[in-house]
């Protein structure tokens, strides 16, 4: 039964969606020749989907400036054709500006994907919490945490959503939500150091240097080299200094 149906899902594509789907597969596995072969489908004529397909090729070799772009291009080719993907394109120009360190235009780009309504579920909870990044980096907290209440409505299951929930608390001195977050987070993910990172910051002006230490330490012990994990080292280091 499952063997027939992925059969005539299969048959259900289309030529340039089996294309796109080579395309992604091939992306996953060698990032350069996906960008070749996308490069060599829009000089044949393809459309959003070989745009996309570049995108997604950039992104895999972490070139999120040209990713950015490419997808904003498909995301405008496809509003002009009316094919039904130009939200979902958006949202990946978006991810791929606040990857690039672009947040004002991250910002601008989600504001399109969402703008719509066409977004639902998951993919639109999503969208709201890379929303919320953004608005968090350019400082208008009120904003992002209009998008992260949103977003936990839409997808309560994401651990990340409820972290930045944490993060923003506890910039805005709400420490008891702040501590409600990041235990949400911590029972979603409780060997993520980024969370235990949090929870360390959050304990700390709490006046509970214990529980910081612990939390601290459970970051650097999940993954010294990661940004969370250099972090709550800096902090055991300046723990561990006498008081004047």
């Amino acid at each position: 039964m499952i063997l027939a149906l992925l059969a005539a899902a299969a048959a259900a594509q289309t030529p340039e969606e089996a294309r796109f789907a080579d395309c992604v597969t091939l992306s996953e596995k060698d990032p350069a020749k996906a960008l070749e072969a996308a490069g060599a489908w829009q000089v044949a004529g393809g459309g959003v989907l070989a745009r996309q397909c570049a995108g997604l090729a950039y992104a895999a070799q972490k070139r999120w400036l040209p990713a950015a772009t490419v997808f904003e291009q498909a995301a405008r080719d496809a509003e002009k054709s009316r094919d039904g993907r130009a939200a979902l394109l958006w949202v990946q120009a978006g991810n791929a500006a606040l990857a690039a360190g672009d947040p004002a235009r991250a910002l601008a780009l989600l504001d399109a994907g969402l703008a719509g309504g066409t977004l639902t579920g998951g993919e639109a909870g999503e969208a709201h919490v890379d929303r919320a990044r953004a608005s968090f980096a350019l400082k208008d907290n009120e904003a992002a945490r209009t998008d992260l209440d949103a977003a936990i409505k839409l997808v309560p299951d994401d651990p990340l959503v409820w972290l930045l929930s944490a993060t923003l608390s506890r910039v805005e001195g709400d420490l008891d939500g702040a501590e409600h977050d990041i235990a949400e987070a911590a029972e979603r993910s409780p060997d993520d150091p980024s969370v235990a990172l949090e929870a360390g910051n959050i304990a700390i002006l709490r006046g509970a240097d214990g529980a910081a230490r612990i939390a601290w330490e459970a970051a650097v012990s999940a993954a010294p080299d990661s940004p969370a994990g250099k972090a709550a080292a800096a902090n055991l280091v300046q723990l561990a200094k006498p008081a004047h």
